[in-house]
């Protein structure tokens, strides 16, 4: 069987060397338009749930992953001066680019052929190839060339967000909002090294035309968040990557394959920031893809499993993090809560934690917030 992957990002990456493992006589080829260094962002994040659900299928690639990552219990708010941390979430994070170069060495171990710095123009040089699989990201050529075949759609937040790096180190994932005389902002921050942080800067569009970004320069965009983010940078820099104002945009496909070709990862949907699933999703398409093929005698009955068993899981993680983003969207309003209502309100915004998860997952927040209530007495 000849397979060719498009697109050496996690998605990518990972469905060529578990499919690989499996079928050492088959080969597998993956297409990446970039250098093998190159990334655009910082840090990515797994839930302990995501970890878990990965160690399950794949061991091996968890312990060689889990020593380069860091890790955290509590999440911290920081409102307008104010701070709270809400304990007993745990995630992990680890830099892009390393993520990125422990795929390769297992792929490359499993004896996938690499090939980078590729561009594809078009489809036509995989005529021959039993199975394409389209890894190619949020801008998929793949998606694009057949787009009412898988039945694309394509929205934007409202929301404008820039995703920069710094050398703060904050201990636990955090979310910083500020108010100033032009507007609102939100940082999302964490580390994914001992010495580096992800920060995601994010406002309101009222907010972006007030401060004239559409008109700015990224170097002159980034001068301005290290201004708002003063204190919480502490005299770090910002570190600009590809950091230029974008909308979050909000991709499905209805149909998953075509043909041939089928679509895993950002290609296939996208998962707002908000949540941290977006790498998640991409492996776990992964592993899903794999198994629907390995459990079937021919390719197109494999590429239908794939799809009815895994839309369902994918549906209903996208309509969390639809949810989670209309937070943000109105986050300026919700500065205006009292700091135990704001947490309260943000750490129940997916609609997937009610009152009984949070009290056995936070009991230290859910005490503190029982209290405030009963002091307002709204309890």
């Amino acid at each position: 069987m000849r397979i060719a992957v498009l697109g050496g990002g996690p998605a990518g990456l990972y469905f060529a060397y578990l499919f690989k493992v499996k079928h050492p006589a088959a080969e597998v080829e993956v297409f990446e338009q970039n250098p093998a260094g190159a990334t655009w962002g910082f840090g990515v994040v797994f839930s302990e749930q995501a970890l878990d659900f990965l160690r399950a299928d794949d061991p091996e690639t968890v312990d060689a992953i889990a020593p380069r990552m860091e890790s955290w219990k509590n999440i911290t708010l920081n409102l307008c001066e104010r701070t709270i941390d809400i304990d007993g979430v745990g995630f992990s994070s680890i830099g892009r680019l390393e993520l990125l170069k422990l795929l390769q060495e297992r792929a490359r171990g499993a004896h996938v052929k690499l090939h980078y710095d590729t561009v594809v123009p078009s489809l036509d040089r995989f005529t021959g190839y039993d199975l394409i699989v389209a890894a190619d990201g949020l801008n998929s050529l793949v998606r694009r060339t057949f787009e009412g075949d898988f039945g694309s759609s394509l929205s934007y937040s409202s929301n404008k967000f820039a995703w920069y790096g710094t050398t703060k180190r904050f201990e636990t994932l955090s979310q910083t909002f500020i108010s100033t005389e032009l507007g609102t902002f939100n940082a999302h921050h964490y580390r994914f090294s001992p010495t580096m942080s992800t920060f995601l800067v994010e406002c309101d569009r009222a907010t972006w035309q007030q401060y004239d970004f559409a008109n700015k320069t990224i170097e002159e965009s980034k001068s301005v968040c290290e201004q708002v983010f003063a204190a919480t940078l502490d005299g770090h820099p910002l570190i600009s990557n590809k950091s230029v104002w974008r909308n979050f945009p909000w991709i499905w496909n209805e149909h998953w394959s075509f043909k041939n070709i089928v679509l895993i990862g950002d290609a296939l949907h996208s998962a707002h920031f908000s949540i941290g699933s977006g790498t998640r999703l991409a492996i776990e398409d992964a592993i899903a893809l794999v198994k629907s093929l390995d459990a079937e005698s021919d390719i197109a009955a494999g590429l239908a499993r794939y799809e009815t068993e895994r839309k369902p899981i994918v549906k209903k993680l996208i309509a969390a993090a639809r949810t989670s983003s209309d937070w943000y969207e109105k986050f300026p309003e919700h500065m205006k809560l009292g700091m135990m209502d704001f947490a309260y309100s943000y750490i129940t915004r997916s609609g997937r934690v009610d009152d009984d998860r949070l009290r056995k997952m936070s009991p230290s927040f859910m005490a503190q917030y029982d209290e405030a209530q009963r002091e307002d007495g709204t309890r």
